[in-house]
């Protein structure tokens, strides 16, 4: 816990007291620059009135300190990337209190700042505005990054509510993530320090599609103003999958797309119940304002599991929660096969074409299966599908045969999985997929099927079933029907009758 009382007795308050004591004290320290100028910003009646800090924020301090450097070396060197809970702070932080500190004493010139909306992103500059024109210790201190910047004329350069530029030369600008980012600069000036704080929104309002546009705006448009740039980027994740989730997967140990390293981000999980690794006991992230009596009364709760410990898996549903699914690497496997759930058009409303490898133990009363992996896909019905299955096939060598689920497109499949170098078998589905979905779903709760590592795109598919697509469930739940006996048998196309299980 942070100790406020033991830090604040390491200055001389002598030096606090004087502009050029403060100035000098606060260069190189963001924290009491913080705690000199913004104290207003510290405190709230969640916390009583009182000051407190918690590890993010004490963190999130001492990493800023870096920025003191000017930028230069290698392209991407100082990106950090805090996965936190909501109300911890972070846009007080990000948007306020680190641009002041970095502005007042020059360690950046050009700030650039991105977040879900551009209404949401003006917000975060007029607070920062608001403190240039009414904090006047901060005008006392810093008068050249109080003042606007003028023309000959009298008219300010820049003071609207996405820019300001000051008459010491600092630049701030603040848009919505899909506003036109590309080749922003003022004169030859490029921005030099990149803040990105919950650039995806709420789980509700986002979606996979949006996901992949917003990636596509960050790598092609807001990294490349300035590859030199140092960024700071917040978020909670909004749904499995998401930019930041990529990014606390890294954290988290587990697998994550390649982007994250190419890019450089460092990442940085924040949970509101955090343990100890060594004894396994928990305590809150930040005690003052939420007491770990308090957090576990709603750990239950969907909304504390994705806006507080970034955990988008657990839901209200009939169907799956975040804790049906088992992550097992461990188990022997001896039978594996490719399940495909196709779809037989591309259009941007269609069904995703599914494809998933199930593994499964040796057979017995407790034979259990393991999703090895899953994706879903927009391929056209053709070579580029069967292209695909090849590379499938290739990667999971082990794999006995191919079972394509025929309710569309019935046994043309065959046709097009041609000449693959293993059996290929069609199975049509009667049952409703509310059907299919719960004995699937009674499979996982007892332990019979289990995921060889955490796959977000299928396990987010199946928190939300029934609603969005179903196609990687449908996938999943053919593969685990041909090994676990107990359901019926799948139909065999004519002379395909090798027995996968």
């Amino acid at each position: 816990m942070f100790d406020l009382a033991a830090y604040l007795a390491k200055f001389d308050p002598r030096l606090l007291a004087e502009p050029e004591g403060r100035r000098i004290l606060t260069r190189l320290d963001p924290l009491l620059f913080a705690l000199t100028y913004l104290p207003h910003h510290l405190r709230g009646p969640e916390t009583g009135n009182q000051i407190t800090f918690s590890e993010f924020h004490v963190e999130l301090a001492e990493h800023a300190k870096r920025y003191v450097r000017p930028i230069g070396g290698e392209p991407g060197q100082l990106r950090d990337a805090y996965v936190a809970p909501r109300g911890v702070g972070k846009s007080t932080w990000l948007f306020t209190i680190l641009p002041l500190w970095l502005a007042a004493h020059g360690h950046r010139s050009f700030l650039a700042a991105f977040a879900n909306s551009a209404t949401q992103a003006m917000d975060h500059l007029m607070t920062f505005k608001r403190e240039l024109e009414s904090n006047r210790l901060l005008r006392r201190d810093f008068p050249e990054l109080c003042t606007p910047a003028r023309r000959p004329s009298g008219v300010t350069v820049s003071d609207s509510q996405s820019m300001y530029i000051a008459r010491s030369d600092f630049v701030f600008v603040a848009r919505g993530i899909d506003s036109a980012n590309l080749g922003m600069k003022i004169g030859t000036r490029r921005p030099d320090h990149l803040i990105l704080d919950d650039i995806e929104g709420t789980e509700g309002n986002y979606t996979e599609t949006q996901k992949k546009h917003r990636l596509a705006t960050l790598l092609s448009g807001i990294l490349p103003l300035n590859v030199y740039a140092s960024v700071t980027m917040a978020g909670t994740v909004a749904i499995p999958g998401a930019i930041i989730d990529d990014i606390a997967a890294k954290q988290r140990g587990e697998d994550y797309p390649d982007w994250v390293d190419d890019e450089g981000f460092t990442p940085r999980y924040y949970p509101a119940i955090v343990t100890d690794p060594e004894t396994g006991e928990e305590r809150s992230l930040w005690p003052e304002k939420w007491t770990l009596a308090y957090l576990l009364s709603v750990r239950h709760t969907r909304q504390f599991q994705s806006q507080m410990m970034n955990n988008p898996m657990a839901a209200d549903s009939a169907f799956w929660t975040g804790e049906d699914f088992t992550h097992r690497s461990d188990l022997p496997i001896t039978h594996q096969l490719l399940t495909i759930d196709p779809a037989v058009t591309t259009k941007e409303k269609s069904d995703f074409t599914a494809l998933a490898v199930i593994g499964a133990t040796a057979k017995g009363s407790r034979r259990q299966c393991v999703v090895r992996d899953a994706w879903q896909v927009k391929i056209p019905p053709g070579e580029k599908l069967r292209a695909r299955v090849l590379v499938i096939l290739e990667q999971f060598p082990d794999i006995a045969g191919v079972v394509v689920e025929t309710n569309q497109g019935g046994d043309t499949w065959l046709a097009i999985l041609h000449g693959l170098p293993v059996p290929v078998r069609t199975v049509h589905q009667d049952e409703p997929k509310e059907v299919r979905a719960g004995s699937l779903l009674a499979k996982y709760q007892r332990g019979r099927v289990v995921h060889e590592k955490r796959i977000p795109v299928l396990e987010a598919q199946m928190v939300r079933f029934p609603l969005g697509h179903d196609d990687l469930v449908d996938a999943v739940g053919t593969g685990v029907q041909v090994f676990l006996k107990d359901d019926k048998k799948p139909q065999r196309a004519a002379g395909r009758s090798r027995d996968y299980a």
